[in-house]
């Protein structure tokens, strides 16, 4: 019983001693001086803040067609690091802490970060040349490594599309700087062509006005550029008709869908015959008898 008892009264003095220490630490922190530092330093966070929020307030209103909104939102998420390490930076310096030897310490530990993680400051320091290059942003359908796909978000580490069975890929920005990248919605205009064969016999310039007819028909193909048609060679079985036409990228299935179906339906109404592989056999001297 008196081991119990001692050794509660030894808790007791062990945290008593333990609460004092604290109080007198307040009491030390807690003077004038301390007091016009910390209101000091929150009238300098408070005006950094109003700076922060006027200029976050000025990036969105640039025009979209200037500053696509992946890059803003990118140089927003970037100007809170800033803000976020300069105030910090400022109130450890307004308490004395010598920031020499944080930076030291910084750079040793950056060092140690950068041999551990070299696959992600690749793909940081990627990040950085595709939002500002401007070569994709989000809505565009692109092709990197084999992968096709519309983007959904542009990040400092990875790019985010989802395919057209929308099953979503993460694609890290260094194979997309690595790798040769097609953007499908680049320009604002698309060129289509399709090339269906006619048999031999047929009517060459009905077959050039049956395809440019079809190509006017469907809704999506734009009137300018116009429709152009071609004879583009002659096959085995058959002559070549290529048509081309242009349209909006968001509408390249139902375009591609529509000339298929236009093209077949006008074919079918002009007598156009479609040639199929044949392979004409000479016999050389008398039949086999049986």
């Amino acid at each position: 019983m008196d081991e119990v008892s001692e050794g509660l009264k030894s808790a007791g003095n062990s945290l008593w001693e333990q609460t004092s220490s604290f109080l007198t630490w307040i009491k030390s922190f807690l003077t004038w001086e301390n007091l016009f530092k910390l209101i000091g330093a929150l009238i300098i966070i408070f005006i950094f803040w109003i700076i922060f929020r006027l200029m976050v307030r000025g990036i969105k209103k640039v025009p979209e067609k200037k500053l696509p909104k992946a890059r803003s939102l990118i140089l927003i998420k970037f100007l809170r690091y800033v803000f976020y390490v300069i105030i910090v930076m400022y109130i450890l310096s307004l308490f004395g802490v010598k920031l020499s030897a944080i930076w030291g310490a910084a750079g040793i530990a950056g060092v140690a970060i950068g041999f551990a993680a070299q696959t992600s400051v690749s793909n940081l320091i990627s990040g950085l040349f595709v939002i500002t290059e401007g070569a994709i942003k989000i809505g565009d359908t692109i092709i990197v490594d084999g992968i096709t796909g519309v983007v959904d978000s542009i990040n400092l580490i990875s790019v985010t599309v989802h395919t057209l069975d929308n099953e979503m890929v993460r694609i890290p920005n260094s194979t997309i700087i690595n790798t040769n990248l097609m953007n499908k919605s680049f320009h604002s205009k698309r060129r289509l062509t399709v090339t269906c064969p006619i048999a031999y016999g047929n009517d060459l310039q009905l077959a050039l006005d049956t395809y440019l007819k079809a190509a006017n028909d469907c809704e999506t193909v734009l009137k300018e550029p116009a429709p152009a048609a071609w004879i583009d060679k002659f096959g085995d079985s058959g002559i070549d008709v290529t048509v081309a036409v242009w349209f909006d990228p968001k509408n390249f299935l139902k375009t591609k869908s529509d000339l298929h179906i236009a093209i077949t339906k006008e074919k079918a109404l002009a007598g156009l015959e479609t040639p199929f592989n044949r392979l004409d056999v000479s016999m050389v001297g008398d039949a086999p008898k049986k």
